[in-house]
């Protein structure tokens, strides 16, 4: 049972942003940082990636773990209108996968960077993180995915 009204809780969806997130806003501060251009959220490509480095023909997506349905700690199914939640993050996976094969064919190269390499108890040390993502970026590999570490990190 949810413990805010359809009201409340209508407004704190809401306010849920899909671009311009925290998670990007890492990713493209490190990025930026190691001399790497950008362009954001292009629309005339399919699945309007977060980041388009165009020079190195390559996307990036950062997923959000609870959005996309990512197997990991941060990540489990709502109880609260169960069906709902199954059936949108099942439709969004499936979309990530058709947009991926689309971009694919396109002759584009895919990374997906997954919110728990960023958050929580998994998450990767940033220079970790950032020398993964170059060094795909500058690779020829076709499609990758950066996720949170297998083991906690020292505290």
């Amino acid at each position: 049972m949810d413990v805010l009204t359809q009201r409340q809780r209508s407004l704190c969806m809401s306010r849920i942003r899909g671009k311009n997130t925290k998670p990007e806003h890492i990713i493209r501060h490190g990025l930026f940082a190691l001399g790497f251009r950008y362009r954001l959220h292009r629309r005339d490509l399919p699945g309007c990636p977060d980041l388009v480095l165009s020079r190195y023909r390559a996307v990036i997506f950062v997923n959000g773990c609870l959005w996309h349905g990512h197997n990991c700690h941060l990540f489990s199914w709502p109880r609260t209108r169960a069906e709902f939640w199954r059936r949108k993050i099942q439709g969004n996976r499936r979309r990530d996968r058709r947009v991926h094969t689309v971009l694919r064919t396109q002759q584009w190269r895919v990374m997906t960077v997954w919110e728990c390499a960023l958050r929580g108890r998994l998450r990767l040390d940033e220079a970790q993180l950032f020398l993964a993502l170059a060094r795909w970026v500058r690779s020829n590999q076709a499609e990758a995915e950066i996720v949170g570490s297998l083991r906690p990190q020292d505290a």
